[in-house]
């Protein structure tokens, strides 16, 4: 068990270390190939704050854990609401970007409904998979049309040039790479370990212990963009990841490991994920009619508490 638990800490570690240097050097090697701006910067607003669940959830697949993997992202999207913007909020009160509820909260909700209705036969299959991604390139199409200020954001996006020969960022993001492949590997391994020694599901470790390690990058980007006063991003990176999680990672294991998914999956987690995108959406629109036009700080403290009592659901109920 001990074994284990410090496996699983030790591939969490790993995992954002790795995550954020081999996203990094990459676009470093891109920039200094002369790849395109634009194509970088779509890359990384499509991939950055996903990549952490998207090596798991294929790791653990590959491993026949898939519904690690599937938990992973409903656990992660669910975590994402009540827990990071619930603790973001906490820090202060979020300012609600104009064209918010316009566009972005009108996709996540869309595609967690798409989700639902693909979950409702209680399978995951390959058809699943090319639908999600389908709606992911819909999606990318819809976020990135009509923005005036794409360009000069989209290169925002990108980190600033080191100096350093393109042969020494390229050796840094493939060493980024395998230590990204391999932490994700004794992550899941950790996770089946303590799944196993505890008597619990591999679902729940997944909805819980993984989900919440891989949002850690979220938690870390949002307080830190907060007290920064960069309150935009906090808000719209949780609905980013939970948007790239649904339609980017979940296709992951349907394709790897299409097949049957645990009953629980749609008829306990996925309502929490439908509900806390509504419960956002909802205080979106509510919130930005406001005359301050933003989220107090006081609806983090429900946000949480919804998160302890959905921790307490799943673990009374995760036994295999």
């Amino acid at each position: 068990m001990l074994l284990f638990s410090v496996a699983l800490i030790a591939g969490l570690v790993l995992l954002i270390m790795s995550s954020d240097k081999f996203i990094e050097h990459s676009a470093l090697v891109a920039e200094k190939l002369n790849v395109n701006p634009m194509v970088i910067g779509i890359t990384l607003v499509a991939f950055g704050t996903s990549a952490p669940e998207m090596v798991v959830s294929a790791i653990a697949a590959l491993d026949n854990a898939p519904e690690i993997a599937v938990g992973n992202v409903l656990g992660s999207n669910i975590a994402n609401i009540a827990l990071v913007f619930g603790i973001t909020l906490l820090f202060s009160s979020i300012p609600i970007a104009t064209g918010l509820a316009k566009k972005e909260v009108p996709l996540v909700l869309a595609i967690t409904l798409l989700t639902g209705a693909l979950l409702y036969d209680q399978a995951l299959g390959i058809w699943d998979g090319i639908i999600l991604l389908a709606a992911f390139v819909v999606i990318l199409t819809i976020l990135l049309k009509g923005n005036k200020d794409l360009k000069s954001e989209l290169e925002g996006e990108l980190p600033e040039d080191d100096g350093a020969p393109v042969g020494k960022s390229l050796f840094i993001a493939l060493i980024g790479l395998v230590v990204l492949i391999g932490s994700s590997k004794l992550l899941v391994w950790g996770a089946i370990g303590i799944a196993t020694a505890l008597g619990v599901s591999e679902l729940v470790i997944g909805l819980t212990i993984v989900a919440v390690g891989t949002s850690l990058p979220e938690l870390a980007a949002s307080v830190s963009s907060v007290r920064k006063g960069h309150h935009d991003i906090a808000i719209g990176n949780i609905i980013g990841s939970n948007i790239f999680n649904l339609a980017t990672v979940l296709p992951l294991p349907a394709l790897i490991a299409p097949g049957l998914i645990d009953a629980g999956i749609f008829s306990r987690d996925f309502p929490w994920v439908l509900g806390l995108t509504v419960a956002l959406a909802a205080a979106i629109f509510i919130f930005q009619k406001t005359t301050r036009k933003s989220i107090p700080r006081w609806v983090g403290l429900p946000l949480i508490a919804s998160y302890v009592v959905y921790l307490f659901i799943v673990s009374t109920s995760g036994s295999v």
